[in-house]
């Protein structure tokens, strides 16, 4: 019988061996640096926004698990083209999908490809792998050059 996680670990290890949007981004306006201390992902955002306050193009380049990877290529495919706003909202979303409750079924129509990311719920300590893309673009957004940690 097919399992869904069987579904998420394919859509995991896939955005892992050919993320999207991964390289230095050419005429990027904003760029920040991500790191987790604790298992040593690194990663580098890079983001044009347009004259609409949208995320007209976003990309990013580092190393690290196979959660981070992906997580970051999803996020990417998540937010190129939307308002800032709508980045924001996401933010908080996924935020709340990885570190609620296990019996809690994630948003997929909100959340689509994203929902995914929830089983890392069940490993607390790979939240922190999930998250750092975000933390990253967040600050990115906010133009803040300090490196966004996870801690």
């Amino acid at each position: 019988m097919f399992d869904l996680r069987d579904l998420y670990q394919q859509v995991i290890v896939d955005h892992n061996k050919s993320p999207r949007n991964f390289g230095k981004l050419a005429g990027a306006d904003r760029v920040a640096e991500g790191y987790n201390p604790l298992c040593g992902d690194r990663l580098k955002v890079y983001l044009r926004i347009g004259s609409d306050d949208s995320i007209e193009d976003v990309s990013f380049e580092g190393e690290g698990c196979a959660i981070s990877m992906a997580s970051a290529s999803l996020m990417t495919e998540a937010i190129k083209g939307q308002p800032i706003d709508r980045f924001t909202d996401l933010l908080r979303d996924f935020q709340h999908m990885v570190t609620s409750d296990l019996a809690e079924t994630p948003d997929e129509r909100r959340m689509g490809k994203l929902a995914v990311l929830a089983g890392v719920r069940e490993f607390p300590s790979r939240i922190k792998c999930a998250t750092l893309c975000w933390h990253t673009m967040k600050a990115a957004v906010e133009g803040d050059r300090a490196v966004a940690k996870t801690e």
